[in-house]
């Protein structure tokens, strides 16, 4: 029988980094194929903590500046909680009734559509920090890339598959601003994206929970990568409410229950919404603790 230890250190042969000559890897954990968390040990006999997570957000690879807290321009973190907190609130404010209400159904749409816009610019952007994120545990730059196949690594998995629903967001979005369309149009052109961006945003945030525990289920609520993933779980899972209210009954043409559109949307985009705002203290906060990995981290 496998011990602990046995396990963590057979988790060293999964880690998604190349460690410089003469480095090794002491022990590290993860949920199921990945590596997520390791502690790593130099020539000199130091020990240095990696996370996935965290080397993927601090690494500052695209930064021309590093900024402060909720200023940094320059910094490519610093966009993507803004452009997410946007997209976010666009959702949350085109849930509202006395919204639609008040500006009619084509500006509600296309405030949907814009929403769906600044979350595919961020998913993007948080794809290129991905990707991106350097190979070694050296803070040696390494060359520019616009495409790499890392199916080792979870955070890229997490990435890919939540640009993929804004993808589908944006087709569900755009196409709710289409007039006269029939049942069929609707469940097709209008429906099923919705269903398949839910679907996405729910794996990509099961993803990114797991990357952040290193496991399937942790409690650290004082870290902002861990509210960051829970919120977005919890917003994804909203989505998913809002996906199943807006079912296009063959019928009428109309939503399964508009009351669990207006309400998963909404709820959606505020937990969407206060998770990229703490994208943004996160980049320049957070830390590694406990970099001993040990089974009961």
């Amino acid at each position: 029988m496998k011990t602990d230890k046995t396990i963590n250190k057979n988790k060293c042969d999964m880690l998604p980094v190349n460690l410089p000559e003469d480095w090794s890897c002491l022990n590290a954990k993860g949920p199921g194929p990945f590596a997520t968390k390791a502690t790593l040990k130099t020539p000199e006999g130091k020990t240095v903590p990696w996370a996935s997570r965290h080397r993927r957000k601090h690494h500052f690879q695209l930064d021309k500046s590093r900024g402060s807290t909720w200023w940094a321009p320059g910094a490519i973190g610093w966009w993507i909680g803004v452009l997410f907190s946007i997209g976010a609130t666009c959702f949350a404010v085109g849930a509202i009734p006395s919204y639609l209400t008040a500006v009619g159904d084509t500006y509600d749409g296309l405030t949907f559509f814009i929403g769906s816009i600044f979350f595919t610019s961020a998913a993007f952007l948080q794809y290129l920090e991905a990707i991106n994120t350097p190979y070694t545990p050296l803070n040696e730059k390494e060359k520019f890339r616009i495409h790499v196949w890392a199916p080792n690594r979870i955070g890229w998995w997490a990435v890919v598959v939540q640009f993929i629903g804004t993808v589908f967001f944006n087709l569900n979005t755009f196409n709710a601003l289409r007039s006269n369309l029939s049942i069929n149009q609707l469940t097709h052109l209008v429906w099923i994206p919705d269903a398949y961006g839910s679907i996405c945003f729910l794996v990509a945030s099961l993803l990114a929970w797991m990357e952040v525990s290193h496991a399937l289920w942790s409690w650290r609520p004082r870290s902002f990568s861990w509210n960051i993933a829970g919120l977005n779980m919890l917003g994804s899972i909203f989505f998913g409410i809002s996906a199943v209210g807006a079912f296009v009954l063959p019928e009428t043409g109309l939503p399964l229950n508009v009351f669990l559109v207006n309400m998963g949307t909404f709820a959606g985009g505020v937990c969407f919404l206060v998770a990229a705002i703490l994208l943004l203290p996160e980049r320049v906060h957070e830390t590694i603790k406990d970099p001993q990995v040990s089974s009961q981290s």
